[in-house]
């Protein structure tokens, strides 16, 4: 969606990079830290009981997400005029691009 509109971007490939404690730190003070998580996706669902029920605050999600940065739900994108998205939205994103 970035491409076919002509925004400008850089790919931050948590796989390859790591998801340090200082960015999600940044990201949690703008969004609410449920929304960073992808309780669908298959990192997060892989997880025990215990350690998803363990997830009840931004500092508790912050150690997950950190450990495991497969559960961060994408795309995350911090816009030109500042404001952060969680997840693809093509409204959302039309509002920013």
């Amino acid at each position: 969606w970035l491409d076919e509109q002509g925004v400008v971007y850089s790919f931050h490939d948590f796989k390859k990079q790591a998801a340090t404690q200082a960015l999600l730190d940044e990201w949690l003070q703008a969004v609410a830290w449920e929304k960073l998580i992808n309780r669908a996706g298959a990192t997060f669902r892989q997880m025990s009981d215990a350690d998803k029920g363990a997830v009840v605050d931004a500092a508790s999600a912050c150690a997950v997400l950190v450990a495991r940065p497969s559960a961060i739900k994408r795309p995350v994108v911090r816009w030109a005029d500042g404001a952060l998205t969680v997840g693809f939205d093509a409204a959302v994103f039309a509002g920013h691009g």
